[in-house]
């Protein structure tokens, strides 16, 4: 069943051209939004961008003053932001005894820091607009203790608690701010590791529905919390994973 959505006139910025990022960006497009999405891999925005309603825009999500930067030009390219989606992330699974300070600082400047810089920078746009929609995309793994994923976890508990304050201090600006929170997914993130002998099978069984995530899954949630029909949700975080938060 596919549920049809209108954003038409809508005016979409989307942080990260990988596997759930570009599926929701095309996604928007065909319903109508005109899209900006920002990626520090040119080739990926190539993939992804052309003469249509999408187009590419090339940052470094690491460093605040490129965020800043980044958002300042989607915004002109755009004409305004009706909705933000960050979709951006990267993992190192090892034990915590085994995770080098490297690791760490890259993880949270990627996942986390850039979730406060642009999530800042766009938020000032929305709320000086009085209108807004702002997803993150979370995981399971801010919630479950999964052993070798320390500052991957520590990161999206960090994004999901961020939404919560955003969402509370611009509720008033009409500004909604959601998570949605995806269980193992099949994306360039988790492919290697997913190839790994016996860990898809043991991952599956951990699934009540049977099979992991796939990046169409994610589109219906995130285009609902962009959407108007979410209008009176805001600080929540929705989780997709087939019920392996149940487990």
């Amino acid at each position: 069943m596919r549920t049809t959505w209108d954003f038409t006139g809508t005016r979409a910025l989307v942080a990260g051209a990988g596997g759930i990022g570009a599926v929701v960006a095309g996604e928007l497009a065909r319903a109508g939004a005109a899209v900006v999405v920002l990626d520090v891999d040119e080739g990926r925005l190539d993939q992804l961008a052309g003469p249509g309603p999408v187009k590419g825009l090339s940052a470094d999500l690491t460093s605040a003053d490129a965020c800043r930067a980044a958002v300042d030009s989607a915004v002109q390219l755009l004409d305004g932001v009706d909705v933000f989606v960050h979709a951006v992330g990267v993992n190192d699974r090892r034990p915590v005894l085994d995770t080098p300070d490297e690791v760490w600082e890259r993880i949270t400047a990627v996942n986390l820091d850039s979730a406060f810089w642009l999530g800042r920078a766009v938020g000032a746009v929305m709320v000086r607009a009085g209108h807004g929609r702002i997803v993150f995309l979370s995981s399971v793994s801010g919630l479950l203790a999964h052993a070798n994923h320390g500052p991957y976890a520590a990161t999206k508990g960090g994004v999901d608690q961020l939404m919560r304050v955003m969402a509370r201090e611009w509720a008033a600006c009409g500004v909604t701010v959601n998570a949605v929170a995806p269980g193992y997914t099949e994306t360039d993130l988790t492919r290697e590791y997913l190839a790994g002998p016996g860990v898809r099978a043991s991952l599956e069984s951990l699934v009540p529905a049977g099979r992991l995530g796939r990046p169409a899954d994610l589109t219906g949630p995130v285009l609902f919390l962009a959407s108007d029909a979410a209008a009176f949700v805001t600080g929540q975080v929705l989780y997709v994973d087939g019920g392996r938060t149940l487990v």
